[in-house]
């Protein structure tokens, strides 16, 4: 364009008779033309010269039309390395995938041991360089079962379990051993058994090699036969740091298993894992999501069999469901509340962390049951549990009370609890004591408690003490505030103990 800028200024200022009238225009249109691709500049000989508003517009086209096909060129050059690099591309996968192997059987004896056993050193010799490691093992031994043959006939024969050198290494920690296979070109979601190596490292604890199977490009979100994703197997405390690896490496934090539908938060809490459920709600899971039975990580934590030792560890993952908003009053199928399997499992940590966030406690489940009914009926079994807790609690926020009628039942399945018996019938005014009240009191209890029932048994001639009736008649009055209001009034300590029901022992 500056050419052309520079010729119309030179016509501008030149007259046309400075040149013969012989020359011809397309000649000094090529000339024009050559210069131009060249980006020589004009060279005037004698003079100057113009040109006519046809050959100009003649002159524009034709730098506009080798503009275009500089243009397309270039576009075509582009498309044609794009086209070969997609071809390299697919041939490359070809050849890789005409050269893979489907990995073989192996029933070698010596490959087993030294794969069983860690060694190194022997797994080196065996697969060295440029063999695969794509193996299929299938161990000697194992569980006893009876076999189909054909025919009508059964055998009895070894239970067979295939799994791989990834399988075998990884859930036993071979950290070293898992590399080389590795290295050898190990298939990493290979499952000849249902399961990953992922899920035998995640099963059985073994972090590094969790790590190092994510690295080389294992599945997270890989589901067994059974159903279950790596985090669905994390089920111990050992397990955190796989879960953390495994999370880091893109696992789904609301997974769910295919026959429950449980979350890795549902496993977490039926497990009573404090870490993990802290882990997983810092990464977004749901804290109110149910599974197929209707239970929330919350109803699972507290309906889950519990003993004495883990008693703290599901009390730590309720409080922190809790804490991030879960639902209090979410019910199962037979609506059984939160409150009814704390209950149900005698944990008092959860009992009072429930009824403080404002569990109800005279809701009933479908069999009309409340959380009373629950914790009584397994007083028996869950002494070192201190169940006397739990009464005491239901009772002091406004539970209902036992039909006094049926207290010899609950006096002969609760007699190995003493101070669970004594919180119940401070909660009467008037009792009613029979020669059945002895009778459901076993020879055993008596002797183990012979002063508390002693003080039990000598109400059929005496009434209760005047204490005892203003207690009762101060918590009749609060009804189900007691709670509240005691801890507030401006009583001795003695006193406000003695109107909560704290055990001593006797009964007066």
């Amino acid at each position: 364009m500056k050419c052309l800028t520079l010729i119309r200024a030179v016509a501008d200022v030149r007259p046309l008779a400075a040149f013969g009238r012989g020359i011809q225009l397309t000649t000094m249109q090529k000339t024009l033309e050559k210069q131009l691709l060249t980006g020589k500049p004009f060279s005037m000989l004698r003079g100057s010269f113009v040109f006519t508003p046809t050959a100009l517009r003649s002159l524009e086209l034709d730098e506009e039309m080798l503009e275009r096909y500089k243009h397309k060129r270039q576009m075509a050059y582009h498309h044609l390395n794009s086209y070969m690099w997609k071809r390299e591309a697919r041939e490359r996968e070809q050849l890789r995938s005409s050269s893979a192997l489907p990995p073989a059987l192996c029933q070698d004896v010596v490959i087993q041991n030294a794969l069983y056993t860690g060694d190194l050193e022997a797994m080196q010799r065996l697969f060295p360089r440029g063999s695969t490691a794509n193996l299929i093992i299938e161990p000697q031994g194992g569980d006893m079962r009876w076999v189909a043959r054909g025919e009508g006939l059964w055998s009895l024969t070894y239970e067979q379990e295939l799994t791989t050198p990834l399988h075998i290494t990884a859930g036993r920690g071979f950290t070293d051993c898992l590399k080389l296979l590795l290295q050898r070109g190990a298939n990493v979601d290979l499952a000849p058994g249902g399961t990953t190596a992922l899920h035998e490292s995640c099963e059985n604890c073994q972090p590094e090699c969790t790590k190092l199977l994510l690295i080389h490009g294992a599945n997270a979100n890989a589901v067994s036969e059974d159903g279950l994703m790596p985090l669905h197997v994390c089920t111990s405390p050992e397990s955190f740091d796989c879960a953390k690896y495994l999370l880091q490496y893109g696992a789904a934090i609301g997974g769910q298993t295919l026959d429950d539908s449980d979350t890795p938060l549902h496993v977490a809490a039926r497990s009573g894992l404090p870490d993990h459920t802290e882990l997983y709600l810092r990464y977004g899971a749901t804290v109110d999501k149910q599974n197929d039975e209707g239970l929330t990580p919350l109803n699972v934590a507290c309906s889950q069999p519990q003993q004495v030792q883990d008693l703290q560890r599901y009390f730590k993952v309720c409080r922190m469901l809790l804490g991030a908003g879960a639902d209090v009053h979410t019910t199962d199928q037979d609506k059984h509340t939160p409150l009814h399997m704390a209950c149900k499992n005698a944990n008092p940590d959860i009992v009072d962390l429930l009824l403080a966030n404002g569990a109800h406690v005279n809701n009933m489940d479908y069999g009309g049951e409340t959380a009373l009914h629950n914790i009584l009926k397994v007083v028996c079994y869950k002494v070192s549990h201190h169940p006397e807790r739990i009464v005491r609690a239901l009772l002091n926020h406004g539970s209902i009370r036992v039909w006094p009628g049926a207290l010899p039942v609950v006096l002969k399945h609760c007699s190995e609890s003493p101070h669970t018996i004594e919180v119940l019938l401070n909660a009467y005014s008037h009792l009613k004591v029979t020669d059945t009240w002895v009778e459901s009191v076993s020879t055993e209890a008596f002797k183990e408690h012979k002063e508390f029932y002693e003080s039990v048994f000598s109400l059929t001639l005496t009434p209760r003490s005047l204490q005892h009736l203003a207690r009762c008649r101060l918590r009749s009055f609060l009804e189900g505030r007691v709670h509240q209001v005691v801890p507030k009034l401006d009583l001795p300590t003695f006193i406000k103990n003695y109107l909560l029901l704290e055990f001593r022992g006797y009964v007066h």
